[in-house]
């Protein structure tokens, strides 16, 4: 049998000039080059000495192969991140609505036979082939209140509700702000631009964002080399200008530069819009982008009713969002990137961030005391009080880490509340939020199926029959599904100094799901953890080396381990102006 080698890299010289120590028989080392030794010792002259060699084994050892000699091991599984591309023909080819998803489920089970296999027979293990049957109740939706002159309410239904007829509950009004089309002008016309300012206008005022005026800037631009000039020229020329709305052309180096520049350099909200949106432009996808652009500025768009909210909200209470991303598989040096949000009024509608570097794959927020000192100095300056409760919602935590991950966090938040006062104890709720796991749940009757994948209704919640004995934990289906079968969260309660029942603890849950500024529809999970994914995946954007990446992120290159991880560090910090709004949104 051939022997086997995995690749761990593709060499820069070709095989005629690529050398390594060779070691002859008289005990001397001398350098050959690949193609020398393969004709000297193999009698092979390579018909392609000019292509690069395959580096193979350990990286300090110095074993390279032509690629003609080698042939590729059929059957291999690429775990290296998907392109979009690869990942949504993944997602569209895998889908199934619920009823299909529970038929395959329940022929899978029936030709496994499990009762009939020996092992588990000698186990004493018996598997019903039946779906085990669990009673669920669906939470009732919150109201949500708008502003302008009506104070109008939206209702939601099945999940989603729309803006039309309503206005922000804390509009902007936006008097300076400019254009910079990186797309060629032949694919986006200036009469294109001219069209998109026009319906921008008209939606954004529909909306309660008046924008006076025309742009005080509109130009055309190339690359990514012109993003940090043009918009230092923009802040140094246009003083007091609020926003700068970008064409892209795609997927381009240029987002991820634009959001470094405006997030960590200047301070400046920055608006990307593909350029199929602004040659092609419709309502719907302007009040989205009027959404984001609100909060990005300072603004509100709407809150929970406050006859609605729960008793909790009777005193001053942060919430929190914490979650660490890490770099994707295949990728072992890349930092993980911690980052942690806190609600800033008592809506609660806008959200602070702070975000860290951190080792690779640590799974643990490491400076978690100073995050959470940050974001309780910052909610004491906006609201004039200290909380007297913190709910924190942990996301990207598995089963097997909750005992270390509850150790070390809980700790550090009470840390950084003794750090602000002798004796100031917080009643803290640390609650972890997972979404990768197996568990889906289907409507036994089909009345209670909705939407056209025939999935639960949103605000299913299950706390019996599938969840913990002796634990506080429960699934939520928080958010109409659009594609596929829909996937409830699983909460699992690890700390609770507040005293929360089930049912409170679930409907606020459920309307956390409500107050996300990005779109009108209950997303799948408590809008302070998926703020806190937001962050920490700018925050990849921010490490971005702009010469040689795309957008995943890339280590800037240093002279040490230590140097590097410090001036990723300072390359992550947001500029003070953009890290009192929204940015993230």
């Amino acid at each position: 049998m051939r022997r086997k080698y995995r690749v761990c890299n593709v060499t820069r010289r070709p095989a005629q000039t690529q050398t390594f120590p060779l070691q002859l028989e008289s005990g001397q080392t001398v350098e050959c080059t690949v193609a020398k030794y393969f004709f000297d010792k193999y009698h092979i002259q390579l018909k392609y000495p000019h292509l690069p060699c395959l580096q193979v084994g350990q990286e300090n050892k110095h074993t390279y192969l032509p690629p003609e000699v080698c042939n590729i091991v059929p059957g291999q599984r690429c775990i290296k991140k998907l392109t979009d591309t690869q990942t949504s023909t993944m997602i569209r080819a895998t889908a199934r609505s619920a009823p299909e998803r529970e038929r395959e489920i329940s022929t899978l089970v029936r030709k496994a036979d499990f009762n009939g296999d020996p092992y588990a027979h000698e186990f004493g293990i018996a598997i019903n082939p039946a779906m085990t049957e669990v009673k669920g109740r669906v939470l009732s939706a919150p109201k949500l209140l708008y502003g302008g002159r009506t104070k109008a309410t939206a209702v939601p239904n099945q999940g989603v509700w729309d803006m039309r007829g309503k206005q922000f509950h804390t509009g902007v009004e936006i008097k300076i702000w400019a254009i910079a089309c990186f797309a060629q002008q032949q694919h986006v016309k200036e009469n294109d631009l001219r069209n998109f300012t026009q319906q921008l206008l008209r939606i954004s005022n529909d909306a309660g964002m008046p924008v006076v005026g025309q742009p005080c800037f509109c130009k055309y631009a190339t690359g990514v080399d012109q993003v940090e000039p043009m918009f230092k020229y923009l802040k140094q020329t246009f003083h007091g200008i609020q926003l700068i709305v970008i064409v892209l052309p795609g997927k381009t180096p240029v987002y991820a530069e634009v959001k470094r520049v405006g997030d960590t350099i200047l301070g400046i909200a920055t608006q990307c819009v593909q350029a199929k949106n602004v040659v092609k432009t419709t309502p719907q996808t302007l009040s989205n982008l009027c959404l984001k652009i609100n909060v990005k500025l300072g603004g509100v768009n709407s809150i929970l009713l406050p006859s609605i909210r729960p008793r909790i909200f009777n005193e001053p209470i942060i919430f929190m969002g914490a979650d660490i991303t890490h770099p994707p598989a295949g990728d072992s040096k890349k930092p993980s990137i911690s980052a942690v949000v806190g609600s800033m009024d008592a809506h609660p509608s806008r959200y602070a961030a702070t975000v860290r570097i951190q080792q690779h794959r640590q799974e643990i927020i490491t400076d978690l005391a100073n995050m959470v000192k940050e974001l309780l100095i910052q909610f004491y300056r906006s609201t004039r009080f200290k909380p007297t409760r913190i709910l924190l919602y942990r996301d990207g935590v598995s089963e097997g880490q909750f005992f270390n991950v509850l150790q070390h966090e809980l700790r550090a938040m009470r840390e950084a509340c003794m750090m602000l006062e002798r004796g100031y104890q917080p009643g803290i709720t640390f609650i972890a939020v997972q979404k990768r796991h197996h568990t889906r749940l289907f409507a036994v009757e089909k009345k209670d199926q909705v939407g056209k994948a025939f999935n639960i209704p949103p605000g299913t919640t299950v706390d019996v029959g599938i969840t913990h004995p002796t634990e506080f934990d429960f699934f939520l289906c928080s958010h109409a599904g659009i594609q596929g079968t829909s996937r409830p969260s699983h909460y699992h309660v690890l700390w609770d100094d507040n005293s929360l029942t089930a049912d409170e603890l679930q409907q606020l849950t459920y309307q956390l799901c409500h107050t996300y500024v990005r779109c009108t529809r209950s997303v799948s999970i408590p809008a302070p953890a998926y703020y806190a994914h937001l962050v920490a995946f700018r925050a990849r954007y921010h490490l971005v080396d702009r010469d040689h990446d795309s957008g995943e992120g890339s280590q800037p290159s240093g002279t040490s381990e230590e140097t590097t991880m410090s001036s990723m560090a300072r390359a992550v910090q947001v500029h003070p102006d953009a890290n009192s709004v929204m940015y993230f949104a």
